[in-house]
């Protein structure tokens, strides 16, 4: 009942159409159960003997019971429209609220949770809502309400009255088979639509950290908008065209009836069979226990579609970790002067992965983080972006907490180069603009030189009209990470945070960034992870980390002079470098 509670809930933005689909199904069951009464008359009249004007009233109250079987398809046709309508307007609403939500969910979630499944989510789970609304709640309660009226009677089959009701089969026939025909494109276009949507939402969740890093969660949404209006037209689309064919199947199937009850009435006048026969086709029409049947159909698809609903609901109900707090304030640009005081972060209570994280960065200097690997580098950059919140102490931007800044003007303060570079499967230039949505021509090209990518760009077959291809499997790695940074300057963040920007890339890429770096340097606050110390020479603070603590401190000249760890890793870089260069 709970979960039920909640799904009613989502719909209260589009009830009136239930509201009015649900109207439409009563008029409709109200002359399902009035048809067996006209019946029960019809025989009535047979059973007393007919005279002429008996005739012509059981000829009147024939083509009333005609016109209830039209009224009731027409009724069926509204009902099931404006159902459909009602309905995938739900979904629509409630797969926008589930991608919003995941969007405020952590990077720490999205290691552990599957693409495939949160995709299944947005939009298989939530489709369990159509059913719901547009088949189990409305056919549910039409087959309550028939079951209630109805009555068992025997019947007795006749053979030339059996062929009379099977006259309208040739046409269902012909009707049934131009309708697949007909139909089948349009549920093509909105299956295309929907893989659309998919792309859509992978290539969002891919490049989550992206989209967070860069304050774009409004401007993936409104995408993701656009793709599930997109579906939704199509899809109603297809079943508008679809609703007219079960009304016709089943006023053909009533002209049927009708035609066996006047051809029957019309028999019995001339004495050529008993009314009993008459009887046994009346009571045909009950079709008692279609009802039952279909509450059962209705039970098995209700679980799925309750299913469906609990995993939506386990999204919606996911508590958010990194949000706007309650009186956080606006910033109008930073100075870029950030502040660990005694940071201490971990995934579990049990295993810390920084302790106690206390150093100054001035605005405009460069600070580098180097360390072997899984040493806390990569949570300790992802805490100065509040990608995480420290479990202890605080990290400050320009005085103030990072908590205590709204997550929007923080975005746009920081600027985010991740370890795993990600590129969406769009031109160059709309990679590069992605920061900025209002970036011109111009803007992208000298991002891209200050990027030193713009050169690789022009000898493209295509420029900076290049379809970089799904995450960027048309680039190298150097060129996938120059034109990362590229989106990073383009933003005109004051903090520009590097995870390893020069890991996996040549020795010539290498001085590329890091001439890239050394330009930045001195203008915008700058922390990098140094995978090769040969490119952090120039920072004005090393930073060396070990076991999730700050074990030496100081510029390249002071660490090399303390012959510590960094004195030692960067010899045993120096030697390798040489021995490389004899090859």
């Amino acid at each position: 009942m709970k979960i039920l509670w909640r799904i009613t809930k989502e719909a209260a933005e589009h009830k009136w159409l239930l509201i009015t689909a649900g109207f439409f199904t009563l008029l409709m069951t109200s002359l399902t159960l009035a048809g067996p009464r006209i019946q029960t008359l019809i025989v009535a009249e047979m059973e007393t003997g007919l005279t002429d004007e008996s005739f012509r009233h059981l000829l009147m109250l024939t083509w009333l019971l005609l016109g209830i079987f039209i009224l009731r398809a027409v009724f069926r046709f509204f009902a099931n429209r404006i159902a459909h309508k009602g309905a995938w307007h739900i979904v629509e609403s409630v797969r926008v609220k589930v991608y919003a939500k995941m969007q405020t969910f952590t990077a720490d979630y999205f290691s552990k949770a599957q693409t495939g499944d949160l995709m299944s989510r947005v939009v298989n789970d939530t489709a369990m809502f159509e059913m719901l609304y547009a088949h189990i709640l409305p056919e549910g309660a039409s087959a309550i309400l028939t079951f209630g009226g109805v009555m068992t009677i025997l019947f007795i089959m006749n053979a030339k009255l059996a062929l009379l009701t099977c006259i309208p089969i040739p046409i269902i026939i012909i009707l049934s088979y131009t309708f697949m025909k007909y139909i089948r494109p349009y549920f093509r276009n909105a299956q295309n639509s929907l893989g659309g949507l998919n792309a859509r939402l992978h290539d969002s969740f891919a490049g989550i950290q992206e989209v967070r890093a860069f304050g774009q969660e409004k401007r993936q949404e409104k995408k993701v908008r656009e793709k599930a209006a997109d579906y939704t037209y199509h899809i109603l689309k297809s079943l508008f065209k679809a609703s007219y064919f079960m009304p016709s199947i089943e006023l053909l199937t009533a002209i049927g009836s009708v035609i066996v009850m006047g051809v029957g009435g019309y028999l019995a006048y001339r004495n050529q069979i008993s009314i009993s026969y008459v009887i046994g086709f009346l009571l045909y029409l009950t079709l008692f226990y279609a009802p039952i049947t279909t509450m059962m159909n209705l039970l098995e698809q209700a679980q799925q579609a309750i299913a469906g609903a609990e995993r939506v609901m386990e999204i919606i109900d996911t508590p958010v970790e990194i949000q706007t707090e309650e009186g956080a304030v606006e910033l109008d640009g930073c100075d870029g002067a950030i502040t660990f005081e005694n940071v201490g972060f971990s995934y579990t209570s049990d295993a810390p992965v920084l302790k106690n994280i206390s150093f100054d960065v001035k605005p405009g200097q460069f600070v580098a983080l180097v360390g072997p690997t899984g040493v806390g580098k990569t949570t300790l950059v992802k805490l100065a972006a509040r990608l995480y919140d420290p479990v202890s102490g605080a990290v400050r931007l320009d005085g103030h907490d990072l908590r205590d800044i709204t997550l929007e003007s923080l975005r746009k303060c920081i600027a985010y180069v991740p370890q795993d570079t990600f590129l969406f499967n769009a031109t160059i230039a709309e990679n590069i603009a992605f920061a900025r949505s209002d970036a011109t021509q111009a803007d992208v090209i000298k991002a891209a030189q200050i990027a030193r990518i713009h050169e690789d760009i022009l000898s493209m077959p295509d420029g900076y009209d290049t379809v970089t291809g799904e995450r960027g499997v048309k680039l190298s790695g150097g060129q996938k990470q120059r034109i990362a940074i590229a989106r990073a300057v383009i933003c005109g963040a004051p903090v520009l945070i590097l995870d390893e920007a020069t890991s996996s890339v040549d020795a010539q890429t290498e001085r590329m960034i890091q001439r890239s770096i050394d330009e930045l340097a001195g203008h915008n606050t700058i922390i990098a992870i140094a995978h090769r110390l040969s490119t952090i020479r120039n920072a004005d603070l090393i930073l060396v980390i070990r076991d999730g603590e700050i074990v030496e401190r100081g510029t390249h000249d002071t660490l090399m002079a303390l012959g510590g760890l960094y004195q030692h890793t960067y010899s045993l870089q120096s030697t390798e470098t040489q021995t490389m260069d004899l090859f």
